[in-house]
């Protein structure tokens, strides 16, 4: 067990004789290059990890304890193909899916990169005819608009794509996005929409997925109320690594984008499950958003663990997570096209790491998992800010921001900048009360009333921050961006000795909404349930009306 290695041990006693106390505005004031040593470059992003409190023992410590787990051996079984999801006995080939045509990877005797590349020619080859108008509904007319059903990763992924990279659609098609089961989700989606002109995209790895498949067939019933069932075939395209259960969907077999099994929901953007982002953004820009995430691939599994974006900021997350007890982490983003990539970042991290039992399926002996949470600022500067800079939670946060504006008003982007490096400078310099009082009495106030004011005023600061930027916000570095993140989670797994692609947690509630789902309206079911569960679910079946 990890906390049990010598490493651990070192780390802990450094952390209780300190690492706790470190200060890191006199880390700054006793190193007047910290900030050229606690930076780096690596894929078109730049990682400002300087204002967090470390010094050169506490980084020399977390290395060796990367170096303790065997991470570098774990990196290779992973980009290798080795199972590394040892419940579910896959390998975990995300990054595969973002390798150029000219590389070669042999999975029990088989290279898998032409087949990743069959299957971005087919998605190439839809996405122009259909951007281009050549693909026409059943009617002749053609697509305007394509409405993406699924739900989890294969959902929240496109979506986030989408909304992050609006600036490179010409708005050929416009995109909408369904996976709750609420009816509300659909119906309102539907409501504007003209069936002849509409392209629905189904994905769903298994195609068993109860809320797609729900959604799928109430858009196929709205569909084929408005045009007739023989329109079905030409308004519908699956993704999915069961292309049998598609193709008795009744999809035809030309309009199923396979993908494979050893692609996790939470990591299948990159198949072809990102179609909706191509469809958006055209076939080009795609390739330019895997070409970022390959070169921080190649970044993460080539760099010595002291330079490596992905590894330290792992790192950082476990001193604070497992030795400061801080139970969260922000991610602020100043940018608006980036605002649902902290929740894209919920699920990365929290269905991947969110775990109490370890490989060999004994429990773990340290916190995993933080709670992963924030939005972007300015905004979030008028929300959640006091708790950063006032609270008594520590929260590590990250922010990201784009140097340039991808719109040609100046004045917004200086000013968001400006509000960015100010909040981390805030966090970590504070204000304490004699600085209070002094600004209080400059402002001319009376002395009394100075000092009785001042306490509510300090801030304590020391509180880390990460900063990674990028010249702007494009394809390429949001693949970057979205890889090392990525990376991050699979490192603390490591660390962690646990699990981080299966999600078997997800699963218990799905099963019990099965049992349940009957007893809503039928009275003569005798299922068992706690009497909680039976109260409600009598509660729901006396004023429940189809």
């Amino acid at each position: 067990m990890m906390t049990q290695t010598s490493a651990w041990q070192t780390l802990a006693q450094y952390y209780q004789q300190s690492g706790k106390s470190l200060d890191t505005r006199q880390l700054f004031a006793d190193d007047l290059d910290r900030f050229n040593r606690f930076s780096l470059s690596a894929a078109d992003l730049f990682f400002d990890f300087s204002k967090h409190r470390i010094d050169d023992q506490a980084f020399k410590l977390l290395l060796q304890l990367a170096e303790t787990c065997h991470l570098s051996e774990k990196i290779d079984a992973m980009f290798s193909g080795a199972a590394i999801n040892v419940s579910e006995n896959r390998p975990v080939l995300h990054t595969a899916l973002r390798c150029p045509a000219d590389k070669t990877l042999d999975i029990d005797g088989e290279d898998i990169i032409p087949a990743i590349h069959k299957v971005l020619a087919q998605m190439r080859h839809f996405s122009e005819q259909l951007r281009a108008g050549h693909y026409v509904g059943a009617t002749g007319k053609a697509i305007t608009d394509v409405v993406n059903i699924s739900i989890g990763g294969s959902h929240l992924g496109p979506q986030m794509l989408y909304e992050s990279l609006k600036a490179y659609s010409d708005n050929t098609l416009r995109c909408h996005f369904v996976s709750n089961i609420d009816a509300t989700d659909i119906v309102t989606t539907l409501a504007p929409l003209n069936p002849e002109t509409t392209l629905f995209i189904i994905g769903s790895k298994s195609f068993t997925t109860i809320e797609t498949l729900v959604n799928a067939n109430s858009a196929k019933q709205w569909l084929c109320a408005a045009l007739g069932d023989q329109a079905f075939s030409k308004h519908f395209v699956a993704l999915s690594s069961n292309p049998q259960a598609a193709a008795a969907f009744g999809i035809a077999e030309t309009r199923i984008f396979p993908f494979w099994s050893w692609v996790g929901g939470r990591y299948s953007v990159w198949s072809s499950i990102g179609l909706i982002v191509m469809l958006a953004i055209g076939a080009d820009h795609f390739d330019q958003l895997l070409a970022g995430a390959f070169a921080m691939d190649q970044h993460f599994r080539q760099t010595d663990f002291d330079k490596n974006m992905p590894v330290i900021m792992a790192l950082l997350g476990i001193w604070y997570h497992n030795f400061f007890a801080a139970e969260t982490h922000a991610v602020v983003c100043y940018d608006q096209y980036l605002q649902l990539f902290p929740r894209y970042l919920q699920q990365l991290d929290m269905e991947s790491n969110g775990k109490s039992v370890r490989e060999n399926g004994q429990s773990v002996t340290s916190s995993t998992g933080p709670i992963i949470w924030g939005d972007c600022g300015t905004n979030s500067q008028h929300s959640f800010h006091q708790l950063l800079h006032q609270g008594t939670h520590l929260v590590p946060i990250d922010f990201i921001l784009a140097a340039n504006s991808l719109h040609p008003l100046g004045q917004h982007h200086q000013l968001l900048l400006a509000n960015a490096l100010a909040q981390s400078q805030a966090l970590l310099m504070g204000k304490n009360e004699t600085q209070a009082y002094e600004e209080l009495i400059a402002a001319g106030m009376s002395a009394t009333q100075a000092k009785t004011l001042a306490a509510h005023k300090v801030m304590p600061g020391n509180r880390p921050s990460s900063t990674i930027m990028m010249e702007k916000l494009t394809p390429y570095t949001l693949g970057a961006l979205i890889a090392a993140y990525e990376h991050k989670v699979f490192v603390q797994g490591v660390i962690w000795g646990i699990d981080s692609f299966d999600q078997w947690g997800v699963e218990l509630g799905k099963v019990l909404a099965k049992n349940i789902l009957p007893q809503l309206t039928d009275h003569n079911t005798t299922a068992k349930h706690d009497a909680s569960t039976q109260g409600l679910i009598n509660y729901c079946r006396s004023r429940y009306s189809q």
